[in-house]
């Protein structure tokens, strides 16, 4: 009876994934991104800079419940790429974002989009950045919810050691 059912069973895990669970941020960790924008300088008002974090994991929460996230994120890339799910790809997330947060409006933030391995099929990874208005954008900070299924990663661009980023000025989103 049991090998029927590891039979059924491992192969609709590798069908189907694991669903994320949407789970609410914690507020030490929107704290943490709140905190992180206003030392990108402190002329930015506190109240803005906790807005913003707000919003950023409003929006990724909305996001990983629109594109159905499954874990690990390149078994969803895999499942969007055969045409069983319909978006979720890192672009995907990042032209989003993108889109979202430069309609809103934040006076001391300025975004951007960054990639890394720019043009290579297997490792080319897009995120949004955040800088403060006016500062260079390797001193913003990477908002990548792709890289954890929906649970959003944030760092400073120069702390995030898994990859090299690069500016995409021109890229269409």
């Amino acid at each position: 009876m049991h090998k029927y059912f590891f039979k059924l069973l491992l192969p609709a895990f590798f069908l189907f994934g694991c669903a994320v669970k949407v789970a609410p941020p914690s507020y030490t960790r929107i704290e943490a991104l709140s905190h992180l924008l206003y030392t990108l300088d402190t002329s930015i008002p506190k109240e803005e800079a906790s807005q913003l974090s707000k919003d950023i994991f409003q929006e990724t929460e909305a996001l990983t419940k629109e594109f159905e996230m499954i874990s690990p994120p390149q078994y969803h890339n895999f499942l969007v790429n055969i045409g069983l799910k319909e978006k979720g790809l890192c672009y995907q997330w990042a032209d989003a974002l993108y889109a979202y947060f430069r309609q809103k409006s934040y006076p001391s933030f300025e975004f951007h989009l960054m990639g890394a391995n720019i043009g290579e099929y297997w490792t080319e990874h897009n995120v949004m950045v955040v800088v403060a208005k006016g500062m260079p954008i390797d001193e913003g900070i990477v908002i990548d919810p792709w890289r954890n299924s929906g649970k959003l990663y944030f760092s400073k661009v120069k702390d995030d050691h898994k990859y090299h980023w690069k500016h995409r000025p021109n890229r269409e989103y």
